[in-house]
């Protein structure tokens, strides 16, 4: 059975969520791939998605694949700070832990 949290067990917190989904997101996917990837509910994922893209970490952008359009979000510059901040903060956590 699969654990419903990170790899040490406890559960995620909104942070790690909007990381995993900017992680996800770093290249370009549609909603759903976006919401199996960060095993989100589809009631989570429309929660999440708008905010997101309301404050400027994602972007939503429609392409064109095979005759049919598809609604695609990206990470954008800012999303990719917050992940890389988010991940510098964690390690300083974890130093100064151990």
């Amino acid at each position: 059975m699969e654990k419903s949290g990170n790899e040490d067990g406890r559960r995620r917190d909104r942070h790690d969520i909007i990381v995993e989904i900017l992680k996800t997101a770093a290249e370009g996917r549609i909603k759903t791939h976006i919401m199996y990837k960060a095993k989100l509910s589809y009631a989570q994922i429309n929660e999440y998605l708008p905010l997101l893209v309301q404050n400027g970490f994602l972007e939503n952008t429609t392409i064109r694949h095979k005759r049919h359009n598809k609604r695609v979000f990206k990470t954008t510059p800012k999303g990719h700070r917050f992940i890389e901040n988010f991940d510098s903060m964690k390690r300083l956590w974890a130093n100064s832990t151990s």
